[in-house]
């Protein structure tokens, strides 16, 4: 079993959130989302090293929050930068020498499930690079600034990439050695396809959605609670009222 490094990211502004908190800090069905999204890594025995990832500025709110869950889940907590690429290098720089693979996840699809997580971590250990995507299912309209359709785009072998996306350790740092030849990067497989290294694609799930509004943060809320339930077997450690 190959071994695992995690880099949940945080670090986003949540500009389209507008909530009282930023998108990984609202609370989804009792906990809050990053911790959803942290606590399907952090539990996984290949996992050597999980961290979060999140913006300078939220650094003081974030540790009286959640320093007990850093503790007790043995999360490390790591500063972001500019971007997101930046936030990624960032945490690349931090890892752990026995980490054989890294996935990189958006904390805010705190609805991926742990099946989907081990069907693309093999894919990554077994091909270099790996990601979820879902086949794009809608008509793709092309629109003008005057929201005008302009053109019906087919949507033929076009894909909606999520997270984790998962890469072997030598290939992604080799990817971000070399990140600023690369123009408008949105997510890291699109750093190593830049390298000319394919990268496989695992299907996802469309419930693997990211949280981008409050409207996001209800479908998410159903997607949880239309889950089965664990069995409870003492208190939750993930819990948001847990007393330390």
């Amino acid at each position: 079993m190959a071994k695992l490094a995690a880099i949940l990211l945080a670090a986003g502004k949540s500009t389209r959130f507008k909530g009282d908190d930023k998108k990984p800090f609202a609370t989804l069905d009792g906990r809050a989302v990053w911790l959803r999204s942290a606590e399907l890594f952090c539990t996984r025995k290949d996992v050597v090293q999980t961290m979060i990832v999140i913006a300078p500025e939220d650094e003081e709110l974030f540790r009286r929050r959640y320093q007990a869950n850093l503790a007790f889940m043995n999360v490390d907590l790591c500063l972001g930068g500019a971007e997101r690429h930046d936030s990624v290098a960032n945490a690349l720089a931090r890892l752990h020498s026995e980490a054989e693979l890294v996935a990189v996840h958006d904390t805010a699809r705190p609805c991926v499930t742990a099946e989907l997580i081990d069907h693309v971590v093999a894919a990554g250990g077994k091909h270099g690079a790996a990601l979820l995507a879902v086949p794009v299912a809608d008509t793709l309209k092309k629109v003008d600034q005057q929201l005008r359709v302009t053109a019906t785009m087919p949507r033929e072998g076009l894909w909606l990439a999520q997270t984790p996306q998962v890469f072997r350790r030598d290939l992604i740092l080799k990817a971000y050695a070399e990140r600023s030849k690369a123009v408008g990067i949105t997510d890291d497989a699109q750093l190593v396809e830049a390298l000319g290294h394919p990268v496989h694609v695992v299907a996802g799930s469309t419930t693997n959605l990211k949280i981008t509004t409050h409207d996001d943060l209800l479908v998410a809320e159903a997607v949880i609670k239309g889950r089965p339930k664990p069995k409870k077997q003492g208190y939750h450690p993930f819990a948001e009222d847990a007393k330390w």
